[in-house]
């Protein structure tokens, strides 16, 4: 028999189906668990209310009332409010399977055949994760495909830790080792490259980004390499009971989401959003001086709409220096068949066109019939 049946054997054998499960587990968590998911819970659900009320009446209005002044704050919240939903839920005992254990334990604690598994806060950092990505890496101004790229990534370790829960043999490990490389990659994309392109920005008002980046990225590295150790204990190993995996996965999210979201926030106070390429703008605001100006210049090129040296006659039609007029006198100059501001010929002037003839000195008007169809 080759090695490869063999293995295939052994997988087959060694890999129960979950869903055979019992739908109760004997380890689980206590009353002290679910009180403190509860108070995790509020903190969240009061975070994002102040975050959302902190960015509409203060920035927003100190700030013109400009979307693009509020992003952050709306990421912000809007992780704070999944993090409650899903608080919401483990406190009530629901989101979760029972996961048959890989290391029985002799301790009080975790003894037991039946792990008590939230699969409801892989949910939760399967939305979450990517939007602190997006809030640290927009802060270093990195383009669309980095920060695409390195999202992806973030989600291949969040389901390989997922999965890697939920499977009762050694097996869960591998997916623990795809979940680390995937998390090394990402430690990679914000420690150095978003700490290489945020230094090479120049703020408008001499505020120096590379470091309010560096304090964001680094506060959030340093919390996300202490999950693997916080699954090692529970989820993988078995080792810690459920109300203590409940401490530590709580003071991480807290750390990681509220007090990430004031961090961040409050190095974001003197940076301007078009610093870090943010043009946003809503439909009541005026535009932006150097998007008008740059809109316009294409629009120049493009449709004859404005361009550098465009004129505007009296009645605001706008004529540029004879070289989109549709008459031109034999002198160069626009006449007063001038093109309107859309570039389309008027009807009198699809139906003919005058030109001049020189004979004998004198302009003589020619009548040009549009050909039938």
């Amino acid at each position: 028999m080759s090695s490869a049946q063999l293995v295939g054997r052994d997988s087959l054998s060694t890999n129960p189906n979950i869903f055979n499960y019992p739908t109760e587990s004997n380890i689980n968590i206590t009353s002290h668990g679910a009180d403190l998911y509860w108070a995790v819970c509020a903190v969240m659900g009061f975070s994002a209310i102040l975050f959302l009320i902190h960015g509409h009446f203060v920035v927003g209005k100190k700030r013109g009332g400009r979307l693009q002044y509020m992003v952050f704050h709306y990421i912000t919240a809007g992780i704070c409010f999944v993090a409650c939903i899903a608080y919401f839920t483990m406190a009530s005992n629901l989101g979760y399977a029972a996961i048959q254990v890989e290391f029985e334990r002799n301790d009080p604690l975790v003894r037991g055949l039946y792990r008590e598994i939230f699969y409801v806060r892989y949910i939760d950092w399967v939305i979450t994760t990517p939007l602190l990505l997006l809030d640290v890496l927009l802060t270093a101004g990195l383009p669309w495909p980095t920060i695409l790229i390195t999202i992806f990534v973030d989600e291949i370790m969040i389901v390989t830790g997922l999965v890697g829960a939920l499977v009762a043999s050694r097996y869960k490990w591998g997916y623990f080792v795809f979940a680390m490389l995937a998390l090394f990659f990402i430690l990679y994309q914000v420690t150095f490259v978003g700490q290489k392109h945020a230094s090479h920005i120049r703020a408008s008002n001499q505020t120096n980004i590379g470091r309010s980046y560096m304090l964001a990225a680094s506060w959030t590295m340093a919390l996300w390499f202490l999950y693997p150790i916080a699954w090692g204990l529970s989820e993988g190993g078995n080792v810690i009971s459920p109300d203590s995996e409940a401490i530590f996965y709580s003071i991480l999210d807290i750390l990681a989401k509220p007090g990430f979201g004031a961090i961040l926030l409050f190095a974001h106070r003197n940076i301007e959003p078009t610093d870090i390429g943010i043009h946003i703008r809503d439909y009541i605001e005026p535009r932006l001086n150097h998007y008008t100006a740059a809109n316009d210049r294409e629009k120049g090129h493009n449709d004859g709409l404005v361009g550098a040296h465009d004129q505007v006659a009296g009645n605001g039609v706008h004529a540029s220096n004879g070289h989109s007029a549709n008459v031109v006198h034999n002198n160069g100059h626009v006449g007063n068949g001038a093109l309107p501001a859309n570039g389309t010929p008027r009807p009198a002037d699809a139906a003919e066109a005058v030109s001049t003839s020189a004979h004998h000195g004198t302009a003589e008007p020619r009548l040009q019939t549009r050909p039938q169809v």
